[in-house]
């Protein structure tokens, strides 16, 4: 979401603030219930400062439009509002989930 390269404030390197998926949503089929297929349509999200120097960058990107008053690391260090973060952006990605253009984004990476 945002990238400080420089190093700022009490990270003298560069880090980045970071939003990814910590669980992803299990897959469904034609024989489930409604509520059973909204069940397993959660999905757990994640909000971090990282490293520059631990992440690795590919060429998949995911446009994701965040509120940016939200989405800062001075809220994040605060539990209340990172939990306000991270409930906006669950709604986001399960937006973005059931619209099923980007199927991609939401699996397991094979390793």
């Amino acid at each position: 979401i945002n990238a400080e390269y420089g190093g700022a404030g009490d990270r003298q390197y560069g880090h980045a603030l970071v939003v990814g998926i910590e669980r992803n949503p299990k897959p469904i089929t034609k024989s489930m219930g409604k509520k059973k297929q909204n069940k397993r349509n959660k999905l757990k999200p994640f909000v971090k400062v990282y490293n520059c120097n631990h992440l690795m960058p590919t060429r998949y990107v995911l446009d994701l439009p965040v509120d940016k008053e939200i989405f800062n690391k001075n809220a994040i260090k605060d539990p209340a509002q990172k939990r306000k973060a991270l409930a906006a952006v669950k709604t986001k990605l399960e937006e973005k989930y059931k619209t099923g253009k980007t199927r991609w984004f939401f699996q397991k990476l094979r390793i």
